[in-house]
């Protein structure tokens, strides 16, 4: 029976057993079993747009690092019971909103790999085989979501069956297993948007590298120098494959067209009218920042912004230079930040700035509702102000200090981080993003391969080559960041935050380089045991019928 697109699911167990009535092809007529086949895959990759969302991904990788803190704007804005608090302070539990909706997505993921793993073997297109790699690649990569956050895996491959859950070791076996059999089947040249052997590559190197941390999520961890010599050997095969390039404009790997842009390995393929949103490009930005002149309610929410202990990695390694001489940094895409007099701006050459945005903030002249416009009919900008926070003499200037006092927890505290292209077609500010949304980029496999060459021994000048190959080439604005002089593993960990802040590695960063119990900002918690999140307390209470079955995360 030929299973298609159409699918309804039935949780139970918190999302730990997941069933599907999945409509035979009695619900469509005439479809090729290659049409058949695409309708099944499909859905293993459809709900990526919405586990890396602002609240769910992005909050458990970033705002529980030194990345990103988000406190109560004005007292009460995001305020959502404290839960950006907790997740800073890394005093979360098991019902915070974030990680139950996070878990429930990925999980939903998994079931739909499932089905499609049993649905495409009955269908006879010769597709089917490299179809049925993508499915279990995709099954792999989930799991290797659910082991870094929760430190577990569910296996199962009949859909009437409850899933079988590893920890550790047997986990890491699975998900190694499961990439390795399906690298010579999987296809070379479908894009970032689906698994390819890069992405294979890629999540091969990943999963080796954090191979102490998964085996022993607790533990001080041990890297095993045959674990390395697996990343060398994976992020090798990226390098040389000349599949791949280093993009000369760092801010090109985010802009909304980067689908076709040649870093990219694996990523979220997001289309603006099917299924894209613009959360990474919004979050950040100020209420009164209104990024598109087509849209005048497309602005931002005040979210949040970087730490001042982050930002400091950035000052200190520059100093006496101030860190925009790093194109990775900024990029200034209006001219009235250094010429006052550049007051009127076409439409279409009206461009916010992109990286970490500091000081005194410049935009669109918004009032009741509509854009200003200069004689020649050019978009008015001018200096920012707190307007639509009902405080129209209060700037819009961000400071490096933010935290959870009244001062730190203004509307214009903290340094912000406008990484990801303003989606263009963003009637709201919240939807219809497009760009793509990364996994995994060529600078991680130089990087990768970098850090497993130090921690092995002895490969301090490979690394500090494999790092200033990345750092040369960003070269599309004149000067790329200055070629650094030497290299051990403190130094590759602050390359690492400058190359890739804000792409939801951070945490994980931080945990393989013993950093995660480190305080910063708001965080104090030394607990080892946080490195897991809580499983969330519906699925605990959905699994009570089967005692034993799902058991917490220590310390919850």
């Amino acid at each position: 029976m030929k299973k298609l697109l159409f699918f309804s699911f039935l949780i139970l167990f918190g999302c730990t057993n997941l069933e599907e009535n999945v409509l035979d092809e009695t619900s469509a007529s005439g479809l090729t079993d290659r049409q058949a086949a695409d309708g099944i895959l499909v859905p293993a990759y459809a709900l990526l747009p919405n586990i890396f969302q602002h609240t769910t991904y992005f909050a458990l990788q970033e705002i529980s690092t030194d990345e990103a803190i988000l406190p109560y704007r004005g007292g009460t804005d995001w305020g959502d019971n404290g839960i950006y608090l907790a997740m800073q302070a890394h005093t979360y539990t098991s019902t915070d909103p974030n990680i139950r909706n996070t878990w429930n997505l990925i999980l939903q993921g998994v079931s739909r790999t499932i089905t499609a793993l049993n649905a495409l073997p009955t269908l006879k297109d010769p597709v089917t085989k490299a179809y049925i790699a993508e499915a279990r690649g995709m099954r792999a990569y989930y799991s290797m979501l659910t082991l870094d956050l929760w430190g577990l895996v569910f296996v199962k491959d009949d859909l009437g069956a409850n899933s079988k859950i590893l920890r550790g070791t047997e986990a890491f076996e699975f998900i190694k297993s499961e990439l390795l059999a399906i690298e010579p089947d999987v296809q070379a040249n479908v894009g970032p948007g689906r698994i390819s052997k890069g992405a294979v590559w890629g999540l091969l190197a990943r999963l080796y590298l954090n191979a102490a941390v998964y085996r022993d999520p607790y533990g001080t961890p041990a890297f095993k120098p045959e674990d390395m010599d697996k990343v060398v050997e994976y992020t090798d095969k990226i390098i040389s494959s000349g599949q791949y390039a280093l993009a000369k404009e760092y801010f090109s790997i985010f802009d909304s067209d980067n689908h076709t842009n040649k870093e990219l390995i694996f990523a979220v393929d997001q289309r603006a009218d099917l299924n894209g949103h613009n959360r990474m490009a919004y979050f950040s930005l100020s209420g009164d920042q209104f990024p598109l002149p087509a849209y005048p309610a497309a602005n931002g929410t005040d979210g949040p912004g970087i730490t001042s202990d982050y930002y400091q990695t950035w000052a200190k390694a520059y100093a006496p230079a101030d860190p925009s001489v790093d194109p990775r940094f900024h990029k200034q895409n209006l001219s009235i930040y250094t010429n006052p007099a550049d007051s009127c701006v076409a439409a279409d050459n009206f461009n916010v700035n992109r990286g970490i945005l500091r000081g005194q903030q410049y935009g669109l002249l918004r009032v009741n509702g509509a854009f200003l416009k200069c004689p020649d009919g050019k978009m008015k900008v001018g200096k920012l102000f707190s307007a639509s926070r009902n405080k129209p003499t209060l700037p819009v200037n961000f400071t490096e200090k933010i935290d959870f006092t009244v001062e730190g927890s203004n509307y214009s505290s903290g340094y912000r981080v406008e990484k990801y292209e303003f989606s263009k077609k963003s009637t709201s500010g919240r939807n219809f993003g497009e760009a793509d949304l990364i996994i995994v980029r060529l600078a991680d496999a130089y990087l990768m391969r970098a850090e497993a060459k130090l921690r092995k021994g002895g490969g301090e000048a490979a690394a500090l080559a494999d790092v200033n190959t990345v750092r040369a080439a960003r070269t599309a604005r004149g000067t790329p960041p200055p070629a650094l002089t030497a290299m051990n593993l403190d130094l590759l960990y602050r390359e690492r935050g400058f190359e890739f802040y804000w792409e939801m590695l951070r945490r994980s960063d931080m945990i393989r380089f013993s950093k995660y119990e480190d305080t910063w900002t708001e965080k104090t918690n030394k607990d080892p045991k946080k490195r897991l999140f809580p499983i969330p307390q519906t699925a605990i209470d959905g699994a009570s019928n089967l005692p034993g079955y799902l058991k917490q995360n220590d310390s919850y």
